[in-house]
């Protein structure tokens, strides 16, 4: 069984930045079990959206509204994977998931389906004020 653990949210000012964790146990990143993770994300009112994944190989792909001053990054020996976000402004407020498990191996075309993916972390509240 995959599991998925966020850490680092918290509140900040416009401009400011976090960095996001999603430690992953139940099987090794690097193998064959899981190719593709993601974030996303999650406001009162709103339905879940994606903000990033990334392959198996490392190549990533970003919602439009954080290119730029997000990226997305894991460390296959400590089975974690990053969002490191920057230039924070207040639309980023929600609550942020890891995500693994698409129904393919690849990230390709799912990020905008948060749905079928398989294991969800707890996730982890990020505040922006202006």
């Amino acid at each position: 069984q995959v599991q998925l653990v966020e850490s680092g949210g918290g509140s900040v000012q416009a401009g400011g930045s976090l960095r996001l964790s999603c430690a992953a146990s139940g099987y090794t990143y690097s193998g064959d079990r899981v190719y593709c993770m993601g974030w996303f994300r999650q406001a009162p009112g709103k339905e879940r959206e994606g903000v990033a994944a990334i392959e198996i190989d490392g190549t990533t792909n970003l919602t439009d509204s954080v290119k730029g001053r997000f990226t997305i990054s894991k460390d296959n020996t400590k089975n974690t994977l990053y969002l490191q976000m920057n230039s924070l402004v207040p639309e980023d407020t929600a609550k942020y998931y890891c995500a693994a498990d698409p129904p393919t191996p690849s990230c390709t075309g799912w990020l905008q389906y948060p749905r079928p993916w398989n294991y969800w972390g707890q996730g982890t509240q990020v505040t922006v004020s202006s």
